[in-house]
């Protein structure tokens, strides 16, 4: 709902703050008196025309803002329209805080909660959540493409419909696998023939994944062979000592100071860890000597493996190369994906028939499921036209013709309903759309071709009066919903709109005390002059006397009789 409007310099209006309830809110004034510029600050507020001209007299900028509270149940696309653009506020998600500001020369800005936006991102909020009635686009009823909703709600066909939705999204995948396989059959072949040489090319090498690296350690050591010898040698050399005994090696001089420790430890206890530890390197010693030894004399050269190593590697690297690849495990792994690419081409023609077969079953479950939607459909459009018609009597156009246009289009692609073929999308193959005929003689037309005016107001509201269940925009605002409407269908008009407020918010503009007095939350709009310029002043009328004096004067009457007279059948009307 709209808890807050905020407006500064806007057309006649230079700053102006108003809470509204979450029922039936009414103003009231004058003719002139600018109750109308609200609705036109709350358009611009939706994403409407940045027109300079709004911004008062003397003023640099104009600004209208608004404090949204959205439900619980608010719509799931808006939700996601908010969390895609990152728009929601973590501290309390539940409110929208929308901005919009014009300035001198054509500038205008746009916000949501603070963060700059494009204004038709406004709009796309604005259509979610309100119902202007006016010269406004923001009217869902006067929108073709809304009606199949609407309608589908009214009938409870919402589950149905997404069933249908879940089979067409079965559909659409075989499709596009279809679509993919017949695309270029001479491309698939030229495919199939450079896989079938790749796959031949990696299954020859007979590549395991980690010899690379095997391979490249044991050319290391064949390159290096002498080298690694002639360092192995010198190093037991070192550790055994020269072979004349001109020099004693590393192992006979850590055994002599392992038995002067033993010798130590014997007199002083104390350096037993200095002896076990002494003892310990020399028998290491002696070992790494030992294993030194028998490497450098299992070293050997041999040149057939390492030629052999060479052209392995080679190949490995002709392959890395070719395919822009980094390791024979990643070969390996590529091999793989073409076996598998290669085989689904291979099995093309049976996969072609497979998936054909498919869609044929898929589009004769559509097909069923559509008609089944069509038949609830013209159904529930009876009854709904039956209600409609009902509201308009009431609304004085007793001669007024409502119906629902249900058409299909034949396709010859389409879903197969007995021997013919429709169009259809995820909501069925019917195009809806409700049409009427206002006048006697007059023949049916698209609702947005024949609504003008009060007569536009009327129609609108028998429908939000039929549909309000299934109609999810949470605030309706009626801008002149009592042109061409006297007196006695006001009181009808009032009764109708407040019932409308116990699942939407209602915000009306009007000039008929009887519609006025049915309010839960009534304003007055009054023009007045600061510093000789005519502005606009909106209160809340406070109380059953302020409520009474304005409808006195909107009756035109000297007392209040009448007027509280109009409070009171309102109120016995209304239950309380």
């Amino acid at each position: 709902m709209l808890e807050e409007l905020r407006i500064e310099n806007f057309a006649v209006i230079d700053r102006l703050e108003l809470r509204f309830a979450p029922g039936f809110n009414v103003i009231t004034g004058e003719t002139g008196a600018g109750k109308s510029i609200l609705v036109d600050a709350v358009e611009l507020l939706l994403g409407g025309r940045a027109d300079a001209d709004f911004i008062r007299a003397g003023a640099s900028r104009s600004l209208v803002e608004g404090l949204i509270r959205l439900q619980p149940a608010a719509q799931p696309a808006l939700m996601a329209l908010l969390r895609r653009e990152e728009l929601l506020d973590a501290d309390a998600p539940r409110l929208l805080t929308l901005t919009r500001e014009l300035r001198r020369g054509g500038r205008s800005t746009a916000r949501v909660n603070g963060s700059a936006v494009r204004s038709d991102i406004l709009g796309e909020i604005g259509q979610a959540l309100f119902d202007i009635h006016g010269q406004s686009e923001h009217l869902s009823l006067l929108r073709a493409r809304q009606h199949i909703e609407l309608l589908d709600r009214y009938a409870g066909l919402l589950d149905a419909r997404e069933d249908l939705a879940r089979l067409v999204a079965r559909l659409t995948a075989a499709q596009a696998e279809l679509s993919a396989l017949r695309a270029d059959s001479e491309s698939l072949r030229r495919r199939a023939d450079m896989l079938r040489h790749e796959v031949a090319e990696i299954d020859a090498a007979a590549l395991k994944p980690a010899e690379e690296s095997e391979r490249l350690a044991e050319r290391n050591r064949l390159a290096n062979s002498e080298q690694l010898a002639t360092l192995a040698a010198e190093a037991a050399r070192l550790l055994n000592g020269d072979e004349r005994g001109a020099a004693p090696g590393g192992v006979d001089s850590l055994m002599a100071v392992a038995n002067a420790l033993r010798k130590l430890a014997g007199i002083d206890p104390a350096l037993a860890a200095e002896y076990d530890a002494a003892e310990g390197l020399a028998a290491a010693s002696q070992e790494l000597a030992l294993t030194l030894a028998r490497y450098a004399d299992d070293i050997e050269y041999d040149p057939a493996r390492l030629d052999e190593l060479e052209e392995r590697l080679e190949l490995i690297n002709t392959l890395k190369r070719r395919f822009q690849l980094d390791s024979a495990a990643d070969i390996l792994a590529y091999g793989e994906r073409a076996r598998r690419e290669l085989d689904g081409i291979e099995n093309s023609d049976a996969r072609l028939h497979e998936l054909g077969a498919k869609a044929e079953r898929l589009l004769m479950q559509i097909g069923e499921r559509c008609a089944q939607l069509s038949a609830a459909r013209r159904s529930a459009g009876q009854r709904l036209s039956a209600a409609v018609l009902a509201e308009l009597k009431e609304l004085r156009m007793e001669r007024a013709r409502f119906e629902l246009r249900l058409a299909q289009a034949e396709h010859p692609g389409g879903c197969i309903v007995g021997e013919r073929r429709y169009k259809f999308d995820a909501k069925g193959m019917d195009d809806v759309e409700f049409m009427l005929a206002a006048n006697p003689g007059a023949p049916l037309r698209p609702l947005a071709k024949v609504a003008s005016g009060g007569e536009a107001a009327r129609i609108m509201l028998a429908l939000k009066r039929v549909l309000t269940a299934a109609d999810q925009t949470p605030v309706l605002i009626f801008d002149e919903v009592d042109q061409g409407i006297g007196g006695r269908l006001g009181a009808v008009v009032g009764q109708k709109l407040w019932s409308l407020s116990g699942g939407h918010q209602v915000l009306c503009v009007t000039h008929l005390p009887q519609l006025a007095a049915f309010a839960d939350l009534h304003f007055c709009a009054e023009k007045g002059l600061a510093a000789a310029q005519a502005a606009t002043r909106v209160r809340e009328l406070r109380g059953e006397g302020e409520r009474a004096a304005e409808l006195a004067a909107m009756l035109g009457t000297a007392g209040q009789a009448g007027a509280r007279e109009l409070l009171q059948a309102a109120r016995a009307w209304k239950g309380g």
